[in-house]
Order: C-alpha cells, then sequence, then structure tokens
C-alpha cells in the first residue's frame, strides 16, 4: 500500500476510514443474502397456500409491544365504526 492509503489526508486517517467503510460493504453484503433468503421462504409460504401479505402483517405486529398493538387495534375498530365498516 502506498504512504498515502495509511497517513492522514485533509486530518482524515485513511486506513481507519477503509476499515469502516470494508466492514460496511460486508455487512451490506450479509444483509442482502438475507434479505434473498426471507424472500425465499415466503416463496416457499406463498406455495404452499399462505397468504404471505398476512403473513408479513403478523410478523410485523409480533414486533410491536403489547401495548401499542392494542392501541393500534382500538384506534383500527374506532376509524372502521366511524366509515360504518361494521
Amino acid at each position: 500500500m502506498s504512504d498515502a492509503a495509511t497517513s492522514d489526508v485533509g486530518g482524515i486517517a485513511g486506513e481507519r476510514l477503509r476499515s469502516f467503510i470494508e466492514r460496511i460493504e460486508r455487512l451490506e453484503e450479509e444483509k442482502k443474502g438475507l434479505q434473498d433468503d426471507i424472500k425465499d421462504i415466503y416463496a416457499e409460504a406463498k406455495g404452499v397456500g399462505f397468504d404471505t401479505k398476512i403473513m408479513r402483517q403478523v410478523i410485523r405486529l409480533r414486533k410491536m409491544e403489547k401495548d401499542d398493538r392494542q392501541e393500534q387495534d382500538a384506534l383500527l375498530e374506532l376509524y372502521k365504526a366511524a366509515l360504518g365498516m361494521d
């Protein structure tokens, strides 16, 4: 490596910056692989008859705290009632 790559340039430590960039690039590649795996699982579930839109909703709901989920459910019911959807 050249001295320019290992020295500070404009107050920026080149090797430290390179390390951060390379770590982020590796994680982005891992993330892409995981996203592809998740896509494959949804395709498999759809292939055996599951509704993947509903599965995505269930996953989103499972990430929520119970109180937040209950509040969202109550608001949904309120909005449906206001629109005459009950």
